[in-house]
């Protein structure tokens, strides 16, 4: 299976389209989903619908005295693991609903890992209860809260969680069959469920990067030295999203292939170091 790029520069035409990688269809993007939920979380600040700075147990069924805020999950920091406990299978988020999150939020042993905002640790886990959290402030599901605070204020409609089957573009395995993705419309939406066309996804990243029409970047976006950027991977498909302070961005998304070998085109297009 061969991978097939897509890579959209600053002036927003496709730099390289192989293989019918069509930007205008709808792909998985992973991770870059974490940037629409951490926005999520400072326009609702904005809103005055919640405080970043509230504990988790104040809108989830946790224990009382967790210490974690909604500000440590979305930066990392909440001492959760990478990955919700439980998860297997070949389609591993499959059964992670919210009644398993909420299982989850709700044991002790859940938030033993040592005191919130000591350290950093990437988290699919923490995005997942953020998310949640998120959802009940608001009184709204996921998809319809990041519509109303943070898509339509962009004016991206080509995101979602669940695209047209007849647009969707999925990576092929034997005699050039569709290879089915991982469920991830459950509670592992707001960590990296959303697809959307790769013209909708450089949007996102123009419109909060280098227009910054919401402010400063939300914490999700990680930075290597003046470059803002964040990564994706699922399955089979991955996403390098990054710009620089003098306006220059990259989106590069690929179907299959090493998600490593995606970071490292988007690096080289904005002069960053490649790492191995």
């Amino acid at each position: 299976m061969r991978p097939l790029p897509t890579c959209l520069l600053s002036d927003g035409r496709p730099a390289r389209v192989s293989r019918g990688h069509d930007p205008d269809r709808f792909v998985e993007i992973g991770s870059l989903t974490k940037v629409v939920t951490s926005t999520a979380l400072l326009r609702l600040a904005e809103a005055k619908t919640l405080d970043p700075q509230d504990p988790v147990e104040r809108w989830l069924p946790a224990p009382a005295g967790t210490g974690v805020t909604l500000a440590h999950l979305a930066a990392h920091t909440s001492g959760l693991p990478r990955l919700p406990p439980g998860l297997s299978g070949c389609d591993p988020y499959a059964g992670f609903d919210e009644t398993a999150l909420r299982a989850l939020v709700g044991r002790p042993e859940t938030w033993d890992a040592g005191e919130p905002g000591r350290r950093e640790e990437y988290s699919n886990f923490g995005y997942a209860v953020l998310g949640a959290a998120l959802v009940a402030a608001a009184g709204q599901p996921y998809e319809r809260l990041v519509r109303e605070h943070v898509l339509d204020p962009l004016g991206i409609d080509a995101m979602t969680a669940h695209p047209p089957q007849d647009r969707r573009l999925c990576a092929t395995g034997w005699f050039g069959r569709p290879r089915k993705p991982w469920t991830m419309d459950g509670a592992i939406l707001p960590a990296g469920g959303l697809w959307a066309t790769p013209r909708a996804a450089a949007r996102l990243l123009t419109r909060l990067l280098v227009d910054r029409t919401f402010g400063e970047p939300a914490p999700a976006w990680r930075r290597s030295g003046d470059v803002v950027w964040h990564n994706g991977a699922t399955r089979d498909a991955s996403v390098f999203a990054g710009a620089t302070p003098d306006g220059r961005w990259v989106l590069v998304h690929r179907l299959g292939g090493r998600h490593a070998d995606t970071d490292a085109l988007g690096a080289r297009a904005l002069r960053l170091p490649v790492r191995g």
